[in-house]
């Protein structure tokens, strides 16, 4: 299925997000010829439970680098950052972001975009936030074959992996909302090879990864990344105003000027 692919647009909000939800897919796309272009919505310039060590222009420094080494893991050449403020996205104004991502979307030209699903997986706001602009932007600017891939946590996954994520409080309360595995679209457990290349890139994002791998082991932190799960986002209603964004909270068109 990755052949069918295409061209692979992925919009995340926070360096390390693209790694854990879809490391495997972008490398074992680029392995196969596929072009693949990563969209990153902030620096992550907060988080850090030390932001005395690492105050935000500091961190947001050392994650771009980061997030460079790790996407030449996988294999990635094209980035682009929207540099918005890390956990202030749901701030900013939708209409804003979206044509940002519009743009370009419609240079890029995507056979599939993979971003979050509104449940943003782990519940974080600038996730949610990203969905959002996300959704609305391939409604807006993609061709009319695009299709929107969204991370999708599976029930077997988060049974699992229930003490693992409870201990590193992994996911918001609440969360995560989990999938039945004939729910997915796209379900890859990754053999070993691409596990460990995936190990390597998230590895390289030291400021978030070095704590929980040495509290987990290398082996155990493995098999918890080894599994990526996306479901097929439904078209949205046809809406001709470039200037509305998609609520999925209320399943309805919301007008840039009142949002």
């Amino acid at each position: 299925m990755l052949t069918e692919l295409g061209t692979i647009l992925g919009v995340w909000a926070h360096p390390d997000d693209e790694a854990y939800l879809s490391g495997g897919l972008m490398a074992l796309a680029r392995d196969a010829g596929s072009r693949v272009v990563c969209v990153t919505a902030t620096f992550g310039e907060r988080g850090t439970p030390d932001p005395r060590t690492w105050p935000p222009h500091r961190l947001a420094e050392r994650r771009t680098t980061e997030l460079d080494a790790c996407l030449r893991l996988l294999g990635v050449e094209e980035h682009h950052w929207l540099g918005y403020p890390d956990g202030h996205c749901a701030e900013i104004p939708p209409s804003a972001a979206i044509a940002r991502l519009s743009t370009l979307i419609a240079e890029i030209r995507p056979d599939t975009v993979v971003s979050f699903g509104p449940d943003g997986n782990t519940g974080h706001p600038d996730h949610q936030a990203v969905a959002r602009w996300t959704a609305t932007a391939v409604d807006h600017a993609a061709p009319a074959h695009t299709r929107l891939l969204q991370a999708a946590v599976s029930d077997t996954w988060a049974d699992r992996w229930r003490t693992v994520n409870d201990r590193f409080q992994i996911f918001q309360p609440g969360y995560p909302k989990t999938r039945p595995e004939q729910a997915l679209t796209l379900h890859l457990t990754l053999d070993e090879p691409t596990v460990d290349r995936k190990l390597r890139a998230l590895a390289a994002q030291t400021t978030q990864t070095e704590t929980l791998i040495a509290e987990m082991g290398p082996a155990a932190y493995a098999a918890w990344i080894a599994e990526e799960a996306f479901t097929e986002a439904a078209p949205l209603p046809h809406h001709p105003c470039p200037r509305c964004w998609w609520n999925p909270d209320e399943a309805r068109w919301r007008c840039a000027s009142h949002s």
